[in-house]
């Protein structure tokens, strides 16, 4: 039996790196000029008016050890019972200008990457983790966007403007879904400063007023098995998903409504842009009968609200064969892609989450294509000229969708490896396990704990998604990413 616990993890997220052409080398003209940077003589001297929105009741939600902070929020309630709410992005491009060493370095990788040992940030460490982030006990400059949520959760677009803001609290999604959601009591974090409990619940009410419209309008509802390794002293201890819970739900439904902003004010101005697009999708017969196995009919026609509707149901009655379900649809429905849009031309739309005009502009610390955006909307603040050609803005949206498919195949990569490492010393065993995929290509199984998929090899035949059934451990290679069961 072949011992893989004591595998450098970091060399083979390293090799998976170089394998899809990122390069995180900083090279001495990046570090020169990230060196040179004055903060307080930046600040000092940005452009554009600013308001002063320090005083308000600033906090971020993100992961215990996130230190790339890109967006914070406050929300006020409305004379009409609607809620106004401000997210706060971090002004990158003030720190990193336009064509600079730094661009030029982030341009190349298009996009940070997680590989569970190891984060591969988009920006360099001083940048990422220091003077662009939102760290608490610090001013920061800032682009806000707001915009009001009604009643029946439907959003008004606001204005964006430049702001000098000031994180007062770094929060943690477990901790406070698990309040929101009546599992344990005010966190201390929230409890000690004043007027943090009521602000977040104003946050929480805008977030479920947004989620259930959005649910009515056709938003598809997912939900994957994507295990994230623990390490300890670099060895993988355990594998851990980090569900969905109401504190994911506030930052998701802010950030959806905070690009659909940007989106509307840049489409307003008569600027071109990067659209953030699924497209209607062609394999909708597919769809079709995968709901047919469940004895749901789906329209003939691609339809969002009647497959809404269907995977809600499918959600309700099998929430444990539900992520499967979903990794079913998302292949099915086509990936994710930027796209140039000319002011003039029709938008193309995102079919999963049902609205047309959409962008990625919420992580410039994370995504080079938010750093776009951010400098397109200065632009216009601005009253300058587009900051991007057309010609450079088509080109960027394809060369950014090349990167979000190679970090994906990257971090889906790494968590194979890390998950045949942890198995390693039990080759042999068995497992509950179900089907996650049955196909020409292959029939996929995965065990319920740890929560780990691999090839069944052999027993395989007649077999159906969604079936359970118990499988051994036959092999893996953590070098190729293999796991292999058989049936019992």
């Amino acid at each position: 039996m072949s011992n893989y616990q004591n595998i450098n993890l970091r060399k083979i997220a390293q090799l998976a790196i170089e394998k899809y052409g990122f390069n995180f080398v900083v090279t001495k003209l990046v570090l020169d000029e990230i060196n040179a940077l004055n903060p307080s003589q930046l600040l000092d001297n940005a452009t554009g008016e600013r308001r002063d929105l320090r005083a308000l009741l600033w906090s971020s939600i993100d992961n215990a050890d996130s230190l790339d902070l890109d967006q914070l929020e406050f929300c006020v309630r409305g004379a009409n019972n609607e809620i106004v709410v401000k997210v706060a992005i971090a002004d990158v491009d003030l720190f990193v200008p336009k064509n600079s060493q730094t661009d030029n370095y982030a341009a190349h990788n298009g996009t940070s990457v997680y590989t569970g040992i190891d984060v591969y940030s988009l920006l360099p460490k001083r940048l990422s983790t220091e003077l662009t982030s939102l760290l608490p006990d610090a001013d920061h400059d800032a682009l806000v966007i707001e915009f009001s949520v009604f009643v029946d959760g439907s959003i008004v677009p606001g204005t964006i403007y430049r702001a000098l803001i000031r994180n007062k609290a770094k929060l943690i999604y477990e901790e406070i879904g698990a309040w929101l959601e009546g599992k344990i009591g005010v966190p201390v974090g929230v409890e000690r400063l004043v007027g943090l409990k009521e602000q977040l619940e104003l946050q929480d009410e805008a977030a479920q007023r947004l989620s259930k419209f959005r649910v009515s309008q056709g938003a598809l509802e997912f939900e994957t098995v994507e295990a994230r390794a623990v390490i300890q002293e670099e060895k993988v201890v355990a594998l851990v998903i980090q569900e969905k819970n109401r504190a994911w739900a506030i930052i998701e439904n802010f950030m959806i409504a905070a690009n659909v902003t940007m989106a509307n004010f840049l489409k307003q101005a008569g600027f071109p842009m990067i659209q953030r697009v699924v497209r209607v999708p062609k394999n909708w017969p597919g769809i079709i009968a995968v709901a047919a196995a469940y004895q749901e009919k789906l329209p003939l026609q691609p339809d969002a609200k009647a497959l809404a509707q269907f995977l809600h149901k499918r959600k309700i009655l099998s929430a444990e064969t539900f992520p499967d379900l979903s990794l079913t649809i998302v292949k099915l429905l086509g990936p994710g892609e930027y796209v140039m849009l000319d002011p003039q031309a029709t938008s193309i739309g995102h079919f999963g989450l049902a609205v047309m005009d959409y962008i990625h502009g919420t992580a410039p610390n994370r995504r080079y294509v938010d750093v776009i955006i951010q400098r397109l909307l200065k632009s216009v603040l601005d009253k300058q000229p587009c900051s991007y050609s057309q010609k450079e803005l088509v080109d960027f949206a394809a060369y950014c969708t090349d990167r979000d498919i190679a970090a994906k195949k990257v971090e889906r990569f790494m968590r194979k490896a890390a998950a045949a490492v942890l198995l390693s010393q039990r080759i042999g065993e068995s497992f509950a396990a179900l089907v996650t995929g049955a196909s020409d290509k292959g029939t996929y199984v995965r065990i319920l704990l740890p929560p780990v998929e691999g090839r069944l090899m052999r027993g395989e035949k007649g077999l159906v998604v969604g079936e359970k059934l118990r499988v051994r451990l036959i092999g893996l290679d953590p070098y190729k990413g293999q796991i292999d069961f058989e049936k019992l």
